[in-house]
């Protein structure tokens, strides 16, 4: 399967042929888990959500401050 990742601007792509979850991918992509949204179909999707088909994603930097 073939996960295309659209993060901060840069296309990236990962191929796998086994599922995987979210917090997989994005620790495959070296990405926090907790510095980013995962959204699909203007749906935030949880970082549990296994993947299991060919899939495009958006990321979405999150930040906090005090």
């Amino acid at each position: 399967m073939r996960i295309e990742v659209n993060h901060e601007g840069e296309a990236l792509s990962v191929e796998s042929e086994n599922p995987m979850t979210i917090s997989e991918l994005l620790n495959q992509l070296d990405i926090h888990a907790s510095t980013v949204l995962v959204v699909h179909n203007n749906t935030i999707v949880p970082h549990t959500s296994r993947i299991e088909s060919d899939i495009s994603l958006e990321l979405i930097v999150v930040s906090s401050g005090g």
